[in-house]
């Protein structure tokens, strides 16, 4: 009687550990920069609107040399994550409307709560409210991560 030995083949369980190992070390680290790639994309939702709301406010002054909120004014953008708002002010020397404040507050239901962009008439630009967890920004610039500008 002649013996044949047969070579098992497949991964021990040594290896399969392994590789798991490997993937959950790549996983907690790119899911993380992930996450944050996804808020930074939402962003650029509020920061075109605010922009766009802008040009169109300077469009409607240099038609009625006045600036108005959307009830006379340009409409508000749309936008799936931020909600649109707008305020008008006199000058000292003026009855009528000569600068305004356009603000881009994002949504409760997005990872971006908190967040709050305002632009003006001198197109200054200004981060007025973080999230939890984010640096306040320095003044002048929209806040596009939590490390600030």
């Amino acid at each position: 009687m002649s013996c044949i030995s047969r070579r098992q083949a497949g991964f021990t369980l040594l290896e399969i550990m392994i590789v798991v190992m490997i993937i959950g070390i790549l996983s907690a680290i790119a899911y993380p920069q992930y996450a944050q790639y996804v808020t930074r994309s939402k962003l650029v939702d509020g920061m075109n609107g605010l922009s766009a709301y802008r040009v169109s406010m300077e469009q409607y002054y240099q038609d009625n040399r006045v600036y108005a909120c959307p009830t006379t004014g340009p409409a508000y953008p749309t936008s799936q994550y931020f909600t649109f708002s707008c305020t008008v002010a006199a000058d000292a020397s003026n009855t009528a409307a000569q600068t305004f404040v356009a603000k881009a507050t994002a949504n409760a239901n997005t990872p971006m709560n908190g967040l709050v962009y305002s632009i003006d008439n001198t197109n200054t630009r200004q981060t007025v409210s973080v999230p939890s967890g984010w640096t306040s920004a320095t003044s002048g610039c929209w806040s596009t991560s939590k490390g600030g500008c």
